[in-house]
This record gives structure tokens, sequence and C-alpha cells, in this order.
């Protein structure tokens, strides 16, 4: 922290003189928008705030942010780990993706490790037209670097991140990396919709398949072209319409993006959308992970109404080295360093998108 850094109440600011549930958080704002972030619990975004609506675009759980170092968990699985203390919002997933998996004799836990990791920090621009702030954090289990740079521009509700991963040592490395955005209420609500480019595929994984599936919406093993995938009994459902509340829940994988990948969910009811932009040659597949209700036992009991959509450069989510079984997992020399970029921009708008 910097004591004697100029404050400032205009402009571009960022605050770093803060904690929340007692871990450190960095605020970045300006005119439009207002981006808090954990630092000490791997840079979770657990609030993006158009100011001009109030309106949040990160969704909160019902049991809300915690802070993991307060009590110890009471089971020793490592799904329930990370489910116990997950609030919603945005994380960073790395190097495992989901369920626990191994990788050359390191056990990873549900979402890998930098998720509730505590992270460092250096604002690299202070001005009233930028802020700029670098976040930093090394894995555990495996040598990896791992740092974004996160970027907001005077009278913009559009938030730039750079990243890149160091492999550390000088043995090649596979590896999962994702972006965890999850939306919920106030801002999702039945009937948003999702756009997304042209030709788009929908992978249903057979592996994300358990109990009755009678009411499932997407087919598994079948091929599917977004927006109209056919469910279990042969009809089609539009995955781009967000269905009533008590809709089953389920996960695809979306892939078939461009350079730059894209996604826009929209309420027209509000008027106001999210946009989110990403490299897609480093993360081609976007998790459509939907929970509409119908969960009714733990961790859910049918409280709540989301989606994620989120960036990945490998499915499904079972772990690396189901990644690394189906051929999708990344890969890294020793010493080589590799980059992405994406953005998420809030819009307000009046009637319907066309």
């Amino acid at each position: 922290m910097d004591f004697y850094r100029k404050q400032r109440n205009y402009g571009c600011r960022v605050h770093d003189q803060y904690t929340y549930m007692g871990m450190k958080t960095v605020v970045l704002e300006n005119e439009k928008i207002r981006l808090s972030i954990l630092v000490d619990k791997g840079t979770e975004i657990f609030e993006f705030l158009l100011k001009s609506r109030d309106l949040d675009f990160m969704w909160l759980t019902e049991n809300g942010v915690d802070n993991p170092n307060r009590y110890l968990p009471t089971s020793p699985d490592s799904q329930s780990t990370f489910i116990d203390y997950y609030s919603g919002g945005w994380q960073e997933i790395f190097p495992n993706g989901g369920a626990s998996s191994s990788y050359l004799g390191a056990q990873f836990g549900q979402h890998g490790e930098v998720a509730h990791m505590p992270w460092t920090y250096t604002t690299r621009m202070d001005t009233p037209e930028m802020v700029s702030v670098t976040f930093s954090v090394k894995t555990k289990k495996v040598p990896f670097k791992l740092s974004k740079t996160i970027t907001i521009h005077a009278n913009s509700a559009k938030v730039d991140i750079k990243e890149e991963v160091v492999n550390l040592s000088e043995v090649s490395l596979n590896y999962m990396w994702g972006q965890h955005l999850a939306f919920g209420k106030p801002f999702l609500e039945p009937g948003c919709t999702i756009r997304l480019p042209e030709n788009i595929k929908v992978i249903a994984d057979e592996l994300d398949v358990s109990g009755d599936q009678s009411s499932a919406r997407v087919k598994r093993g079948i091929s599917h072209e977004w927006p109209n995938v056919e469910d279990m009994s042969g009809n089609k459902t539009d995955l781009s319409v967000l269905p009533p509340m008590g809709t089953s829940s389920e996960i695809v994988y979306l892939k078939g993006f461009e350079e730059t990948g894209w996604y826009q969910v929209e309420n027209d009811r509000l008027g106001a959308a999210i946009r989110v932009e990403w490299d897609a040659e480093t993360m081609p597949y976007l998790w459509y992970w939907q929970e509409f209700g119908q969960t009714t036992g733990y961790p859910w009991f049918g409280r709540h109404y989301n989606i994620g959509l989120e960036p990945f450069s490998s499915y499904p989510t079972h772990g690396l080295s189901e990644a690394v079984r189906n051929g999708t997992a990344a890969f890294i020399r020793g010493g080589e360093t590799q980059t992405f970029t994406m953005s998420a921009e809030l819009l307000e708008f009046s009637g319907k998108i066309c």
C-alpha cells in the first residue's frame, strides 16, 4: 500500500485501503462503474456495478462473501472446500478446472489453486484518465506464476484485462485456465437472452450425466448447433433465452469462436447488458453453466437462479487429467510465457437490441 499516493474523488481512482470480511480489497472505479476485487481471495471480483442504475451484474450466492480463513472446513471433500466459500462473482481458475484431479503427482482440489490464494498487487497507473493495477500469484503444487493487469479508463463502462502465465520450470506442463464469471439477480432473470457469434457448436459431454435425465434440455452424445438444441425427447430447446425458475440445471460447452470470442447477456426489461470479449485462441471454449433452481440438494437447495458463461482453455468440468485425456488441456514449454486478453463492458439501452 502506498500511503503517500495522491488521493482523488473524481475521474478514475483506485482504493486499496479497504478490507471486506477481513480480506484485503482493491476497488477500481470511475464515473460509470465500480469493480471490487478480493486480493486475499484469488482476486475474486465480487462487485461489478453500473453506477447509473445501481445495478450489480455479479451473482451473489445466498451464503454471500466469506473469508476462508475464518473457520476450518467441516469436510475433507475438495469440492465442498471450494463451494462452501463460493460467493458467486468472477474467479480466476488455474491450473485445474472443475472437479478434483491429479497430474504428475500433484492432487488438485475443485477449480485448482489460485481462486482461494492471496495475490500481491502493484498500482501501475493512477491518473484521472486511467487506473491500472497488476496482480500476481505463484502456485504451490506446480511451478507457475500467473499475473493479470486490470485497467479502466475515464467515462467508460469497460474493463480491460491482460494476463500472462509463466512456467517457472524447465519441464513442459499441461494446465487448465478459465474465467469463472457468474451472473444472477438483480441483473439476471427469466427471459434474458444470450447473444453469440454464428456457427457455434454445443458440446454436451456424457461425463456430466448423473441421475434422472428425463428433464434435461440437452441430449448427450450428439452434436448441437447453437442455440436450438435437441432435448432427451427429440424436441428443440432454445438455449439463448433463459427459462422459468425450476428448469433443469446442467452444463454444456460451446466452441467455434474465431480469433476473438464474444458473448452478450441482455435484459430487455432493465435495458441493460454485459458484453464479454476474449482471446479465443488461448481460451477456445465457453462453459455454459445453468442453475435454474432445480438443484434442491447441496449446495443450492433450490434457492438460486444464475448462469455462468466462462471462457476456458479446456473442457469438461472434470479436472486436468480428463482434459489431458481428451486432448484439450493447454500446453506450455519449460521457461515459456503465454498471454491472454479479455474485456467486459456494461451497456445501457432503451428498447430491444437488434
